[in-house]
């Protein structure tokens, strides 16, 4: 199969509006070209590498997308056009230029090795397969995962949110449900880290064959028949087999619109006591969320952020 590279010709103080309409309309997978400085505070420190000199920042930014290119895509793309014109009153948006180019799959997956290396969350150290681990990991548990053509490499801050959160509240034994697992970078860690049972959902056939891969590339036993691909919201056959009241922690790091919308679904999931761990929230959403998840009688636990997202953490009540 292959994709049509969509590039948007924006501002960097657009960044988050551009990729806030995007995902509006289910384009959650970027990638962010601009020409900002790293912090000096973490060259060759979280990064684990030192960061190459950058042309002096201009303050352009450009935002790319993949589309499949067998689909019929002109009306999608109106309404992006549309959104972003209207967004011209809040910022300075740019040229908003969108080029297309078709790339062929095996194209797309050699991109990532371009944007994609080691890192770490605290003890935690990711490593692609086609750079080798530090001789010494003394301390530190290792996660081969590559995203290859489904979302999730751990590095967007809301999977690091989740990853922190995962780090905090998960226990050796807990059963975790991974609800949009794409990549399955959530469930590699999970079970790196003793989760006794995994099961996971999303509406990406693709994501299956990835989540397979990064689980077999870390040791684990892949149990196909607990990754399920449907909509959680809309599939009560789906919600039968995956148990009602039967998880100790269930991720969501999807967008807030859907977290909102599956708020019940997410909440009967939950074995009483148990939490529910949410990310994907751009911070002006923070509130709708909070507000939806008490709705379904779930006690918000606590809220994190990084940059502009943030993670809810709800309880469900014993």
């Amino acid at each position: 199969m292959d994709y049509i590279r969509y590039t948007i010709e924006t501002r960097e103080e657009a960044e988050e509006i551009v990729s806030c309409l995007l995902a509006e309309e289910g384009i959650d997978s970027l990638e962010i070209d601009d020409l900002l400085p790293v912090d000096d505070s973490i060259q060759g420190g979280n990064f684990e590498e030192l960061q190459p000199d950058l042309p002096e920042d201009d303050g352009s930014c450009r935002i790319r997308f993949y589309l499949d290119a067998e689909g019929d895509h002109t009306e999608l793309l109106r309404r992006v056009r549309s959104a972003l014109e209207g967004a011209r009153a809040y910022a300075d948006m740019g040229s908003l230029t969108i080029r297309e180019e078709r790339i062929r799959r095996e194209d797309w997956q050699d991109k990532w090795k371009e944007y994609f290396h080691s890192f770490s969350i605290e003890d935690i150290l990711f490593v692609p397969s086609w750079e080798n681990p530090p001789a010494d990991l003394e301390g530190k548990t290792l996660i081969r995962i590559d995203p290859g053509i489904a979302f999730g490499t751990g590095r967007h801050e809301s999977t690091e949110l989740c990853i922190r959160a995962m780090r905090h509240y998960l226990k050796k034994g807990d059963a975790i449900l991974d609800v949009g697992f794409g990549s399955g970078i959530l469930s590699v860690v999970a079970a790196s880290l003793g989760a006794g049972s995994l099961a996971g959902t999303d509406i990406d056939p693709i994501c299956k064959d990835a989540v397979a891969q990064n689980m077999e590339a870390n040791g684990f036993c892949f149990d196909p028949a607990r990754f399920y691909i449907g909509n959680l919201a809309e599939d009560t056959g789906l919600r039968k087999e995956l148990g009602e009241g039967c998880y100790d922690l269930v991720f969501a790091n999807i967008l807030a619109d859907i977290i909102t919308a599956m708020g019940p679904d997410l909440r009967d999931r939950l074995r009483p006591g148990g939490l529910l761990i949410t990310s994907g929230i751009i911070d002006f959403k923070q509130e709708e969320v909070e507000d939806a998840l008490r709705n379904q009688k779930l006690e918000i636990v606590e809220v994190n952020a990084l940059g502009e997202w943030r993670s809810i953490i709800a309880r469900r009540p014993e």
